[in-house]
C-alpha cells in the first residue's frame, strides 16, 4: 500500500485532458474498484460542460462536493423541473461562496463551472453499481442533443440573475 499524492501538476492534467474533451469534463477515480465503500473521484469541468440534471434516487445515497479549483454553481431542481436553489461553491471566495455541498438523497442537480480550469472532489457511499445508473432528469435534454447548449445558457443566466 502506498501513498496517493495529489499534486498541482495532477489537477492540471486533468484540467488539460477535460478542455480537450468534447463533453469539456473529465473525471478521475480514487478509490480502486467500484466495489469500495467511499466512492471518491476528482471531477474538472469547463463552463460549456453540460451536465444533464439528474438524481441518485434508483439507490438512494447522498453526494458531497468539494471544490478543489475555481468556481461552481450547484442547481438543484424540484419535480419539473423548477431551479430551486442555486449555491456558488468555489475555492478561497469570501463568506457568500461555500467551499463545497451535501446533497441529498433523490435531489435532482446539476453543476455548472463558472471558471475554466474548475476542479470538484466528489464522495459518495460505495459499492458503485453500474447496472443502476443515476436517474436523468426526464425535463432536461439530453447531452449532446442541439437543445442541451440552449439550456445550459438558461441555466447560467439564472445563476447570474440570481447573483444580481
Amino acid at each position: 500500500m502506498s501513498l496517493k499524492v495529489f499534486s498541482s501538476g495532477y489537477l492540471d492534467g486533468l484540467s488539460a485532458e477535460a478542455y480537450g474533451s468534447p463533453r469539456r469534463r473529465q473525471h478521475r477515480n480514487i478509490h480502486e474498484e467500484y466495489g469500495d465503500g467511499c466512492q471518491r473521484l476528482f471531477n474538472a469541468i469547463e463552463p460549456d460542460s453540460y451536465i444533464r440534471p439528474h438524481r441518485h434516487g434508483v439507490v438512494p445515497r447522498a453526494e458531497t462536493m468539494i471544490a478543489v479549483r475555481g468556481m461552481m454553481v450547484l442547481c438543484t431542481f424540484d419535480d419539473e423541473g423548477g431551479v430551486v436553489e442555486n449555491v456558488r461553491f468555489g475555492v478561497c471566495r469570501g463568506e457568500d461562496v461555500a467551499l463545497g455541498v451535501e446533497i441529498p438523497a433523490g435531489c435532482w442537480h446539476t453543476v455548472i463551472a463558472m471558471e475554466s480550469g474548475s476542479v470538484l472532489l466528489e464522495l459518495k457511499a460505495g459499492p458503485f453499481d453500474p447496472d443502476q445508473p443515476k436517474e436523468m432528469a426526464p425535463w432536461a435534454p439530453e447531452e449532446g442533443s442541439a437543445e442541451a447548449a440552449g439550456y445550459l445558457r438558461g441555466l447560467v443566466d439564472v445563476v447570474g440573475a440570481a447573483d444580481g
